[in-house]
């Protein structure tokens, strides 16, 4: 199961010792309810290699303002505290497991 992030640990969890990839999605987001379930198989598949969460960008209109979100599903990969790609649509689970893989 993905990792709930916030406004409030954000910061923290990007800036970690493991690489992050935040998953920035709505509850009434149709495409954001079609890559969730590849984002909980790659956060257990991935678990205490790379940390792999989702972000309510209802909820949390600090972090989408501050990474610039104005489209979802983006999911924004995240290295030494880093942005270091970034997706904005939806993504077949293929392709999206390569970019996570990419971060190691």
């Amino acid at each position: 199961m993905a990792l709930e992030i916030t406004d409030g640990n954000f910061e923290e969890l990007i800036n970690g010792q493991l690489p992050v990839v935040v998953d920035f999605w709505a509850e009434w987001c149709g495409p954001c309810r079609m890559i969730t379930p590849h984002i909980d198989t790659l956060a257990q598949e991935y678990d205490g290699k790379i940390a792999i969460g989702k972000l309510n960008v209802d909820d949390n209109d600090i972090s989408c303002e501050k990474y610039g979100v104005r489209n979802i599903p983006t999911i924004l990969f995240f290295k030494n505290g880093e942005i270091v790609d970034k997706q904005v649509g939806s993504i077949q689970k293929d392709a999206l497991a390569k970019k996570v893989a990419d971060l190691l």
